[in-house]
């Protein structure tokens, strides 16, 4: 039957058979005469969709809220959404992204062009593409200046931990030690840490899993000294977010005396620590949370400036040489 309109409050609402499946959901709108245009739009993108093929209808609107149910990071989505609003996906091509990155954001660079309108507009019409609702989309990137990226390094935390509050130096510590994203260390609850057990669980919301990090020595006194009533819901590190954190994090950097570093220094001085112990890249990859071994080693592979570090093939270390006395006959 077609779909017919009916109240649930103040609130319209509609369902009914269209091309042999059940329809239903709410209009939003308390006036009737919306709800029956509302309610006759649906079933003729209904009907289309059966005749065509979803992605006859599918809207960028759709295809964001279908990335947005499936619990995919919401970071940057919102000006995403007002750009392309309800315009079809079979009609955004990868140039039309490129140009909404630039309409988006006319002077920054082309790596904040990526990360912040190409990987999410791609992310989210290959999410709908994943349910055959519409077909995958490559977008080239914009070029990226390649910059040598500085990493944290333990000294560097010892210092800015001296000069923190508690839950702010055990940030920092958790970040260098664990390879944690900072979005992932600020909604770390007290359920998930098991000081008795060295471990924590990390929801990677990034790539959509779970890891349960061992946590150093180190890190369990910096986690135990944080002064909390540890409700389990309650989170460790108590900022709301990552721009609340900022100004102490800048200000404790400057009482420590040391190199302005970001948040996201202290991931790529797990990577680069761990590469530089002898821990191979998909070893580093499994611990730190990428997907990608080839991405660990290309962007945190860095050369040690050690000069003597060939002494290591023959067995030569900080300046003692093994010999193997020759048998006297």
């Amino acid at each position: 039957m077609p779909l017919k309109i009916y109240r649930r409050g103040e609130i319209w609402h509609y369902r009914g058979t269209v091309a042999g499946r059940r329809v239903r959901g709410s209009t939003q709108t308390s006036i009737k005469a919306r709800a029956l245009e509302i309610a006759a739009e649906r079933e003729t993108r209904e009907w289309k969709s059966s005749h065509h093929g979803p992605e006859s209808v599918l809207t960028f609107a759709d295809a964001a809220m279908l990335y947005r149910q499936a619990d995919r990071s919401t970071r940057f989505l919102e000006p995403i959404e007002d750009y392309w609003k309800d315009t079809p996906v079979k009609q955004i091509n990868a140039g039309a992204v490129r140009q909404s990155a630039i309409v988006l954001h006319p002077k920054t660079s082309g790596a904040t062009r990526n990360r912040q309108v190409i990987v999410p507009t791609q992310a989210i019409i290959n999410h709908a593409a994943g349910m055959d609702l519409c077909h995958h989309l490559k977008i080239e990137r914009f070029n990226v200046a390649t910059k040598s990226k500085e990493p944290v390094t333990w000294d560097w935390v010892q210092k800015f931990m001296a000069v923190s509050s508690p839950h702010l130096g055990a940030l920092a510590c958790f970040m260098f030690l664990t390879g944690a994203r900072i979005s992932e260390a600020l909604d770390l609850r007290w359920g998930d840490v098991s000081l008795a057990e060295r471990r924590a669980l990390i929801r990677q919301t990034k790539i959509g899993a779970e890891r349960r990090p061992h946590l150093p020595q180190a890190l369990v006194a910096a986690i135990a000294n944080i002064p909390s009533n540890r409700e389990t819901s309650a989170k460790v590190f108590q900022y709301s977010s990552r721009d609340t954190a900022k100004p102490l994090w800048r200000a404790a950097i400057r009482r420590a005396k040391i190199k302005p570093l970001t948040y996201h220094a202290c991931r790529h001085g797990f990577a680069t620590a761990m590469l530089h112990a002898g821990v191979d890249p998909i070893t580093v990859a499994k611990l730190g949370g990428w997907k990608d071994a080839k991405h660990v080693f290309t962007t945190y592979g860095h050369a040690m400036t050690d000069e003597t570090l060939a002494d290591r093939i023959t067995g030569q270390f900080s300046g003692q040489i093994i010999v193997k006395k020759a048998e006297l006959g």
